[in-house]
């Protein structure tokens, strides 16, 4: 796949030092360049091509670099125009800087300033395209690609923004961080994610979680011949097999120190040794990772690098829990019904209408992927007619007899849950706000109700009966 998306344009009247930086530049895995060696073709170029980012040499025969220079700041002035040059002059370096030059670069330049002068200058074309095409997403509240997002079963608002955002970033090769708790369809995202990138490469997931050094370094970096004992032949690592891809990391947060200096290096030079080899392969693999940890507090017990956080994170994508978008609960309920029926070779079995009540009084600690495990089980049982709600029922009892994680607690202050100033309820007012909140969320729904407060239903209906009185 060419990067970046657009050419890099050399200016120089000299074939030798325009072979020289094309060289640089290919070694850092920049290869969309662009060759020029008269200032008067720049600008007819331009009309009929967009470039990248302009590498301008000054001292030219024809039309000088600094005339060019003016001219296409004046009529493209969102071009980064790096300026190469021999002239090692204060003046000269104000006067372009003040042209509206975006570096300034003295010969011979240094290999390692190149590269990243040039990659700055992506890196920021790149962010403010991006920030183009989210703004026209908003602006516009649509999106270009629905069909990349088929898997997904939503109707969320928020949800809706996830994908205008992932449409904005898609087309960029640099890494994307996906957070979100277990359940909520990290993979999914991903696979989306690769789906609008348009590269002609796979998507090639792994979990890394558990896998050691050395390990990691295998699956990802393959091994020569005799590497170690058994290595009987050469092997590719998954990193060769998406090459022109995706390469899909889950659960980085539990990858270990080791490794995350490996991909690290992976991540900054795009190069990387497979086992047994001190010859450096390259790969243009985009890498997508994710987490249910939160990265940035591993990073002060050193469980995760700090550079390699902020390496990772060019591109964020957080997806929201299923509690903070209940309004995808009906049409999930019947995907999955319809889902696993055709799975299991059963006629789909109608929902009561109470199911839809009795899910959004329910936390989803296990979002998503929760949700369709009770289906698999309800629909397992179902024997003909309505659904039943007893397996439903009986997994939300079961999961609030339990600590859940991530489940949201009364907020305390200093001196528990009200403060000194604020006046006591007694025990007869609290109650009846309790159960005054539970009928209100289950609809009026007695049974659900007290499913939500621990209690039987005959207890609730007597307490409903004296506070009646």
């Amino acid at each position: 796949m060419m990067y970046p998306r657009f050419p890099i344009l050399l200016v120089d009247d000299e074939p030798q030092a325009l072979t020289s930086f094309e060289m640089v530049l290919r070694s850092a895995n920049m290869n969309h360049i662009r060759r020029c060696q008269d200032g008067r073709e720049v600008m007819p170029l331009l009309a009929t091509e967009e470039i990248e980012v302009m590498l301008l040499d000054l001292r030219m025969p024809h039309l000088s670099g600094e005339e060019v220079l003016a001219m296409v700041n004046g009529e493209f002035p969102g071009l980064p125009v790096i300026v190469v040059t021999g002239a090692n002059d204060v003046d000269t370096a104000v006067r372009c800087m003040k042209a509206g030059a975006f570096d300034y670069m003295v010969k011979p330049v240094e290999k390692s300033r190149l590269i990243a002068g040039v990659r700055r200058a992506v890196e920021l074309q790149e962010l403010q395209r991006e920030n183009r095409l989210l703004k026209a997403h908003v602006l516009s509240d649509r999106l270009e690609h629905p069909e990349a997002f088929a898997e997904i079963v939503t109707r969320s608002d928020r949800m809706r923004s996830v994908f205008q955002y992932i449409e904005a970033i898609a087309a960029s090769p640099q890494p994307v961080l996906i957070t979100g708790e277990t359940g909520v369809g990290k993979e999914l995202v991903a696979r989306a994610v690769h789906a609008l990138s348009n590269r002609k490469g796979a998507f090639l997931p792994v979990n890394v979680a558990g896998l050691d050094d050395n390990v990691f370094a295998d699956t990802l970096f393959g091994h020569r011949k005799g590497a170690f004992t058994g290595a009987d032949q050469a092997r590719s690592g998954l990193v060769e097999q998406a090459g022109g891809g995706t390469l899909f990391l889950d659960e980085i947060g539990d990858l270990s120190v080791a490794s995350q200096v490996k991909l690290l290096r992976l991540l900054q030079d795009g190069e990387y040794f497979p086992l047994g080899s001190d010859v450096a392969k390259r790969s243009d693999a985009r890498v997508v990772v994710a987490t249910n940890q939160e990265l940035r507090t591993l990073q002060d017990p050193g469980r995760f690098r700090k550079d390699l956080y902020y390496r990772l994170r060019a591109h964020h994508i957080h997806i929201p829990p299923l509690r903070e978008r209940l309004e995808d609960l009906p049409l999930l309920a019947e995907h999955f019904l319809e889902q696993v029926a055709q799975t299991l070779g059963k006629k789909k079995p109608v929902p009561p209408q109470e199911l839809a009540v009795l899910l959004r009084t329910y936390h989803f600690p296990g979002n998503v992927r929760e949700l369709q495990a009770m289906i698999m089980d309800a629909v397992s049982a179902h024997k003909s007619g309505i659904l039943s709600l007893d397996v439903f029922k009986a997994h939300i009892q079961e999961q609030r007899g339990m600590a859940e994680p991530g489940a949201r607690q009364p907020v305390q202050g200093d001196h528990g849950l009200l403060s000194f100033s604020e006046q006591l309820p007694t025990l007869k007012q609290a109650e009846d706000l309790l159960i005054g909140e539970a009928m209100r969320r289950a609809n009026g729904n007695q049974a659900i109700a007290a499913l939500s407060l621990g209690i039987t239903r005959q207890a609730l209906n007597r307490r409903l009966r004296l506070a009646a009185k």
